[in-house]
């Protein structure tokens, strides 16, 4: 009967062990948004547009972490080896989910060690030139390119990226040759048509739009076949000549494969609750942006897997390359 007490001390010991091993609710410490493109550029401003709102629907600190490289490659591998606990996340387009696995089976990823979580917003591209070529229609460039092929040079923001895949659609379906420039990001492929060292580019919306209010960069159109609402002034591809020209682009929130599902609903929550702030949307509608939210991790996985359709056939029926 002696030993009781002792016994009882052990036991309750043990459970203090137990409940002291117990992990720290999710976040209990910064979080990491990765992603793939150069400061500047339109992955940039959408993760910087909501980067605050996220922090404070999550209750922790969120860091905007640029990796760029290899188009978008990098900052997705090294979010597919991170630790699945989600405190490393990306922000991603098209092309590290679809485009660059196709063009590239030796990359360091495949799409299936990302899990997704949720589209964050959509839009067109815009199709800019550099005004000292004299260009104001889309006519006018691919008689220009058609005059002198390959001397016209286009930027993008790196091999797969949507503007590589956008001005690759375009010269397979007018037979216009230009000469590809990829850049680590859209800022940088921006910057070389209003210097003068490329002359034409398929942009993402924040990207190209301050310049050309600025009067740097001439747009002649968006990558759309109508209109866009987001860029009223511009003429979509029907009206400028090619009716079936037809191509708007992504992004959206993922995650290491293995992710606790309380973890993603949590990031997913998060997500939705920061892109949802009328400040969060007015900031990305002045740059051509809308935000374009998924009802949930699944449906968003579903939208993917037809959506990786249209992004490998246009990169097998333009015979797009890595350089």
């Amino acid at each position: 009967m002696k030993r009781r007490p002792f016994v009882l001390a052990l036991a309750l010991a043990a459970c203090a062990c137990v409940s002291w091993a117990q992990p720290a609710p999710y976040p209990s410490k910064p979080v990491r948004l990765v992603i793939g493109f150069a400061p500047g550029g339109a992955a940039d401003y959408v993760a910087r547009a909501m980067s605050d709102a996220f922090g404070k629907a999550l209750g922790q600190t969120v860091v905007v972490d640029n990796k760029p490289g290899n188009g978008s490659s990098v900052a997705a591998e090294l979010v597919a080896k991170a630790p699945a606990d989600g405190y490393t996340l990306l922000i991603a387009s098209p092309s590290s989910i679809s485009v660059n696995p196709a063009l590239n089976p030796k990359l360091g990823y495949t799409p299936a060690e990302l899990a997704p979580v949720t589209k964050m917003t959509t839009s067109p591209l815009v199709l800019a030139v550099n005004p000292a070529t004299g260009i104001r229609t889309v006519a006018e460039l691919i008689a220009a390119a058609k005059k002198d092929p390959g001397k016209l040079n286009y930027s993008t923001s790196g091999n797969g990226s949507a503007p590589h895949l956008g001005a690759a659609l375009f010269t397979m379906l007018t037979g216009a040759q230009m000469t590809h420039v990829p850049y680590r990001g859209g800022a940088p492929a921006i910057q070389s048509v209003m210097a003068g060292d490329t002359q034409v580019t398929f942009g993402t919306s924040p990207s190209v739009l301050p310049q050309v209010s600025g009067g740097r960069l001439r747009a002649i159109a968006v990558s759309t076949t109508e209109r866009s609402p987001l860029v009223p002034d511009l003429p979509g591809m029907k009206e400028a000549g090619l009716p079936e020209y037809n191509l708007e682009f992504w992004y959206g929130m993922f995650v290491p494969a293995g992710t606790p599902p309380a973890v993603v609903k949590k990031i997913y929550d998060a997500t939705i609750a920061a892109m949802q702030q009328p400040s969060v949307k007015a900031a990305l509608a002045r740059e051509g942006t809308e935000v374009s939210i998924s009802p949930g991790p699944e449906q968003f996985k579903s939208f993917l897997t037809e959506d990786s359709k249209f992004w490998v056939n246009l990169v097998k029926s333009a015979n797009v390359k890595v350089e």
